[in-house]
């Protein structure tokens, strides 16, 4: 998927006129076709993982995503909405659940066995889906820095039915590559029906694993109706 400068300044809530400045200043990955600037999608990804892996570009280059979102009733799901606010983390895990104390002493048998569990909700084979997680794993891990992951396949599966991210927690922390070489304790499972969604959840994935708060909630292993009330609040903020 090519992404032009609007997309990008629309995805991370820039100005197009700061991704210009990035370009000049070699910042960001793109090519030029016919004399524009496109992006790829996957580079993107990848160039959104790394600045939250690194602590100072986190904080010179990598703006936090802003995104109004307005508090609903415990319980009850946001409404779709157009523009920003359709691509709710909360509405996504709402969606995906929460499985706590999952079996597993690798990355793999993590990954077999939470695909073993949400695989007919997606609508896929699981180990289809498994084969196109650990995929994505062989070109980079997908581990933020804190104890967080965040996997999901090379690209957007347009074909599953929503937007949906499920959070595991191994029943204990396991090596994931990451570059802070922290085993992970949370897994966010990430499938999207759009790359620009895809893209978007992902960015908001990245400014969470940076948030202490967020980070020693996790640690809790909360339940999913304690992790949807967080979430909602922590969407306030942004």
């Amino acid at each position: 998927m090519d992404l032009k400068i609007k997309d990008v300044a629309e995805l991370l809530s820039v100005s197009e006129t700061t991704i210009r400045r990035w370009l000049l200043d070699g910042k960001i990955p793109a090519y030029k076709l016919n004399r524009q600037y496109r992006f790829s999608k996957i580079e993107i990804e990848n160039w959104m993982m790394e600045q939250r892996l690194n602590p100072l570009a986190a904080k010179t280059s990598f703006p936090p995503v802003a995104e109004p979102v307005q508090i609903y009733p415990r319980g009850e799901e946001p409404p779709a909405r157009s523009g920003m606010q359709q691509f709710s983390l909360y509405r996504a895990i709402n969606r995906g659940g929460v499985l706590v104390d999952v079996a597993g002493e690798t990355k793999e048998e993590i990954i077999r066995n939470v695909m073993g569990e949400i695989s007919a909700t997606l609508r896929m084979d699981r180990d289809v889906l498994s084969e196109l997680l650990l995929d994505r794993e062989k070109m980079m891990p997908t581990a933020f820095n804190n104890g967080i992951a965040v996997p999901h396949a090379r690209e957007c599966l347009q074909h599953v039915p929503f937007d949906l991210i499920t959070v595991a927690f191994p029943q204990k922390p396991i090596e994931y590559g990451a570059l802070d070489k922290k085993p992970v304790e949370a897994l966010f499972f990430l499938f999207a029906t759009g790359d620009k969604i895809h893209l978007h959840l992902l960015a908001k994935l990245a400014h969470l694993s940076s948030n202490e708060k967020a980070l020693n909630f996790l640690s809790t292993k909360p339940t999913k109706s304690s992790l949807l009330e967080f979430i909602r609040e922590w969407e306030t903020t942004l």
